[in-house]
C-alpha cells in the first residue's frame, strides 16, 4: 500500500511539470539572456496573482545553478506590494526553454517558454503544466500591438482560452 501511495504521489508531482499537449518549448534557449526583469503584459487568471497589477518577475542565478525567481505585484485593494520567491531548474537540457518552478516546498510546476524573441529577448510566451496557466511577458511595461497579437494568436492556436486573458496595468 505504501508503494502504491508513493507511486501515485510521484505521478501527481510529475504531472505538474509535464508539457501540455501541442506545446513545444523553444530550442536554442540562452538562460543568461533571459535573466533580469520581465513585465507581465497579460495572463490567465489564477488565485496566486488575483487582484494584482504592475506584476513583474525578476530572474537571477542561484548558487546551485538554478534560477532565483522573484514575482512581485501591487494589490490595490490592500494598498501594498506582494512578493513571492521561488526557484527554477531545467527539466531537460539548458538549451531548451522548459523549466520546473517551485514557490513552496517540494512542489514544482512547469514553466514552458513556448515563444521567444530569440534575437533580442524582448518578449516571451510562457505556459504552465496545462492550459489554465499562460503569461505574456515583455522587457518593458508596454508591448507593441503587433507583437501582442502575434503571441495571442500563437496561444490561441495551441488551444489556450485567450478570450479570458487579463491585461496588466503598469
Amino acid at each position: 500500500m505504501r508503494a502504491l501511495l508513493s507511486g501515485l504521489m510521484l505521478m501527481v508531482l510529475t504531472a505538474c511539470t509535464s508539457l501540455p499537449d501541442r506545446v513545444e518549448p523553444v530550442q536554442n534557449f540562452e538562460l543568461d539572456r533571459y535573466l533580469g526583469t520581465w513585465y507581465e503584459i497579460a495572463r490567465l487568471d489564477h488565485a496566486f496573482e488575483r487582484g494584482l497589477s504592475q506584476v513583474q518577475a525578476q530572474y537571477s542565478l542561484r548558487e546551485d545553478s538554478g534560477v532565483r525567481v522573484i514575482n512581485r505585484g501591487y494589490d490595490a485593494e490592500k494598498k501594498e506590494w506582494r512578493e513571492a520567491e521561488g526557484k527554477a531548474y531545467f527539466v531537460e537540457d539548458p538549451d531548451t526553454g522548459y523549466l520546473k518552478v517551485s514557490f513552496f516546498g517540494p512542489f514544482y510546476g512547469a514553466y514552458v517558454i513556448m515563444a521567444l524573441d530569440h534575437e533580442d529577448y524582448q518578449y516571451s510566451l510562457v505556459s504552465g503544466p496545462d492550459r489554465d496557466y499562460l503569461w505574456i511577458l515583455s522587457r518593458s511595461p508596454q508591448m507593441d500591438t503587433e507583437t501582442l497579437e502575434q503571441l495571442v494568436n500563437t496561444a490561441r492556436e495551441a488551444g489556450y482560452p485567450v478570450d479570458e486573458l487579463i491585461y496588466m496595468e503598469h
